[in-house]
């Protein structure tokens, strides 16, 4: 199993309890030490070290380059967990010249789920409750940049998520996806802030273990016990708010993606 955003957070808890579990696990993370420390509690769970694959969702060739070294290592993934995600506090372009959440939370999973499409067994996204505050326009993936807010350039891009795996179960039905909402975690995110971070140490969120239950779940259960291109929380099915439920959107903004993307639509 292959897990982005594991150093911290959800994606770390999940591939310990992965690991626990008897699972082979794959970690992906932005900074080395981070993710090496990760290594280290995950093989302290299970023994073995997983292994480690250092890569900068804000730049699209990291991306490229990751799915490169995954193809040359696996010949199979079980199960892609697109987990990876951030709040950006303020406009940002990348160096690819999209918005930063845009890009991190979104395009890069849809990149790098299109570059390894025939080797994945299942997929999971990580969404959010949050994605009723987005406002995607799929003719503009730059339109935060305008009058920037970060929590609706973040609910935008979780709308994005949702939108992307249900049109992923639609075009790759081999592919069974599911994507979920693991709740308000307490996480590294928004650390840039001081007042969002205090807030994180002071509100009763989810510890990062609880979030990440539906992961893990999502991970280990009979697709066919599943809504394929389904929203799930708490372990059950939950509707997302229509805008991230109409698949003529979701059509349009894979079509819009790709083409960002240079890929085949």
């Amino acid at each position: 199993m292959v897990l982005t955003g594991a150093s911290s957070g959800i994606g770390l808890a999940a591939a310990e309890e992965l690991a626990r579990r008897g699972d082979q696990v794959v970690l992906v993370g932005r900074d080395p030490a981070r993710l090496r420390a990760a290594g280290e509690r995950v093989r302290e769970c299970c023994g073995e070290p997983p292994e480690l694959f250092r890569a900068d969702f804000a730049v699209l060739d990291d991306v490229r380059g990751l799915a490169e070294r995954l193809r040359e290592r696996y010949d199979r993934i079980d199960v892609l967990a697109n987990n990876a995600g951030a709040i950006v506090l303020e406009p940002i372009t990348t160096v690819d010249g999209f918005e930063l959440s845009m890009q991190a939370n979104h395009l890069a999973p849809f990149l790098l789920s299109n570059l390894l499409r025939d080797r994945i067994g299942r997929m999971v996204v990580t969404g959010s409750d949050a994605h009723r505050s987005g406002v995607l326009d799929p003719d503009d993936l730059n339109s935060a940049l305008r009058s920037y807010r970060p929590f609706r350039a973040y609910g935008t891009s979780k709308q994005a998520n949702i939108l992307f795996t249900a049109e992923a179960a639609r075009r790759w039905p081999e592919v069974p996806a599911h994507v979920f909402h693991p709740g308000v975690v307490r996480t590294r995110f928004g650390n840039e802030s001081r007042i969002v971070a205090l807030g994180m140490r002071l509100l009763p969120f989810r510890s990062p273990e609880k979030g990440a239950e539906t992961l893990v779940w999502l991970a280990c259960q009979d697709p066919a016990r599943l809504i394929d291109g389904g929203y799930y929380a708490d372990r059950k099915p939950h509707r997302p708010r229509p805008k991230a439920a109409d698949p003529a959107l979701a059509a349009r903004l894979w079509t819009a993606s790709a083409k960002a993307l240079g890929l085949d639509a």
